[in-house]
C-alpha cells in the first residue's frame, strides 16, 4: 500500500496513473459528485476518439467521487460558458479537458474567465515555467506558445510534468489538457486537492442468458434493495447471448444480500431452461 503523498504507481506505461490511496481522515460524510466537460470540435467531428472520460470515470470511482454527468461541447465560447455555469453550480467538482493549447481555437481559458467573471492575462508563474522549458528545449518563446500562460485571475496552477504548460483550478473547476497522456499526468496534482468519498463496492454475476428472461425478476430484486444499484449489460458470448449483472453499493451487507438474490434468480432460470448457467 502506498503512503499518503507518494505518487501513484505507473502500471501500464507512461501517462497511466492510478488514483492515490487516502486514509479515512481524507473522506467526507457528504458524498462528493463530479462532472466532466470535454471541449473540442475534433471530438464532435469524430476526428479525435476521446479517451479522457473513461480515465476520469475510473479515477473518480477509485476516489469515491460519484461522476454524475459528462458533456461534450464545441469550440464555441458561449456554449462552454453555459456548460461550465450549469455544471459547477450542480456538482462538487468539474473537470474539463481540451482547449488550452497555443492555437486560435484554444479558448477554454477565456471561457472559464468569462464564466467566473474575472479578467485573464499572462500569469507570471506560468510564463516562468514555459520560458524555462522553451530554453531547455531550444524553442522560440513566441506569442502563440505564450498563449498557454494565459490564466484567469485568481486561479491556481495545475502541474504538467509532461509538456510543462500548466492547467489551472478556478473554484471547483479543474481545467486540463485534452491530450490523454498530459491530462492523466495532471491528475496527480489534482487528486491531492480533492475530498474523497466512500467508494462503491462492486459485485458481478455472468448470466448465460438474455436480458429478456432476467428483466422481470431482476426488477423485483432491485425494488427489494433500493440501496444497491443493479445494472444489466448484454454481450455476445461464443455460445449465444449473455448478460453481465453488476451490483454496486456502499452498504456491503445489502450488497451481499442482493447478490445472493441475483444468484438464486440465475439458478432458477437455469433450472427452468431459460438460461445456460451462470458464474
Amino acid at each position: 500500500m502506498r503512503r499518503k503523498g507518494e505518487p501513484p504507481i505507473d502500471r501500464e506505461g507512461p501517462g497511466w496513473h492510478s488514483a492515490p490511496e487516502l486514509g479515512a481522515s481524507d473522506m467526507t460524510a457528504t458524498q462528493p459528485t463530479a462532472a466532466v466537460l470535454l471541449i473540442g470540435d475534433e471530438i464532435l467531428s469524430g476526428r479525435t476518439k476521446d479517451k479522457n472520460l473513461g480515465f476520469l470515470a475510473d479515477y473518480m470511482t477509485a476516489l469515491g467521487i460519484d461522476l454524475k454527468e459528462a458533456r461534450v461541447v464545441a469550440d464555441q465560447e458561449d456554449d462552454i460558458v453555459a456548460a461550465l455555469n450549469a455544471l459547477r453550480h450542480r456538482y462538487t467538482y468539474v473537470f474539463t479537458t481540451g482547449g488550452i493549447g497555443p492555437t486560435h481555437d484554444d479558448i477554454t481559458a477565456d471561457a472559464v474567465a468569462k464564466a467566473f467573471g474575472v479578467p485573464i492575462g499572462h500569469d507570471p508563474r506560468a510564463v516562468e515555467i514555459l520560458l524555462a522549458y522553451f530554453k531547455e528545449m531550444g524553442r522560440e518563446p513566441n506569442e502563440a506558445r505564450l498563449r498557454m500562460a494565459r490564466i484567469p485571475e485568481g486561479a491556481t496552477l495545475i502541474d504538467n510534468p509532461v509538456s510543462k504548460a500548466p492547467g489551472f483550478q478556478m473554484g471547483n473547476v479543474f481545467v486540463m489538457a485534452g491530450v490523454p497522456k498530459i491530462m492523466n499526468a495532471m491528475m496527480d496534482d489534482v487528486a491531492r486537492r480533492l475530498t474523497r468519498g466512500m467508494p462503491m463496492i462492486s459485485r458481478q454475476v455472468e448470466f448465460r442468458g438474455g436480458e429478456g428472461d432476467a428483466a422481470k425478476p431482476l426488477g423485483e430484486i432491485q425494488k427489494s434493495f433500493p440501496g444497491v444499484v443493479i445494472g444489466s449489460y448484454p454481450f455476445q458470448a461464443p455460445d449465444g447471448f449473455a448478460t453481465n449483472l453488476v451490483l454496486r453499493s456502499r452498504d456491503e451487507i445489502a450488497l451481499e444480500e442482493a447478490l445472493a438474490a441475483v444468484r438464486a434468480m440465475a439458478e432458477e432460470l437455469t433450472r427452468q431452461g431459460k438460461a445456460r448457467g451462470w458464474a
